[in-house]
């Protein structure tokens, strides 16, 4: 799979899958020490090629993340849930996208493009309310359940409608989702 779009990543250890996995260039932040330098090769990357940004689920990833579509605005995002990027061969609790499966890292790029293809179908404030996903009781858990499930990690009450429209999700899914986390929710209420 060859992908377009410059890749940033957080290090060299995450460029190395990357490239087991598809064929891509990538652009590495060197973690949170990014820089302008650094910030001015994505935008002129995004200018040429168009940008993915692909950061480990992490508070440190989702940081790099928030600077580099402030500063370049319009990026495309792939993403992992933290299971996913989980070393679990180490004994420290290691995120990161170095260890992912190469199918993993192929399905969450893949993703990018699914969502491109489908027509906006803009999510409002009132579909976060009525889906209990702000402002109620278990909101907060509805949230990550839904943040893992779309693959679009967590984000808070305020956050939440900005992280569905950056990744480009559709009220239908959003719809899709909520039927399955309410269903799940009454079956272990059942129990």
């Amino acid at each position: 799979m060859k992908i377009k779009e410059v890749i940033v990543v957080e290090g060299k250890n995450d460029t190395m899958k990357i490239n087991q996995a598809v064929n891509a260039y990538t652009i590495e932040t060197n973690g949170s020490a990014i820089n302008k330098e650094i910030l001015n090769q994505i935008a002129h990357a995004k200018e040429k090629r168009g940008v993915i940004i692909f950061t480990d689920p992490d508070y440190p990833g989702e940081r790099i993340r928030r600077i580099v579509e402030g500063y370049v605005p319009g990026c495309k995002h792939a993403f992992l849930t933290q299971d996913e990027a989980r070393d679990n061969k180490s004994k420290i609790n290691n995120l990161g996208i170095e260890n992912a499966s190469i199918d993993t890292i192929k399905k969450a790029l893949s993703q990018v493009y699914e969502r491109e293809l489908k027509q906006i179908n803009e999510i409002t404030k009132n579909d976060l309310i009525k889906y209990g996903l702000v402002g109620g009781e278990g909101s907060k858990e509805r949230r990550e359940k839904l943040g893992k499930n779309l693959r679009i990690g967590y984000a808070n009450g305020k956050q939440l409608l900005k992280r569905l429209s950056m990744f480009n999700i559709q009220k239908e899914d959003l719809i899709k989702e909520m039927k399955d986390i309410s269903m799940r929710e009454r079956e272990k209420n059942n129990d």
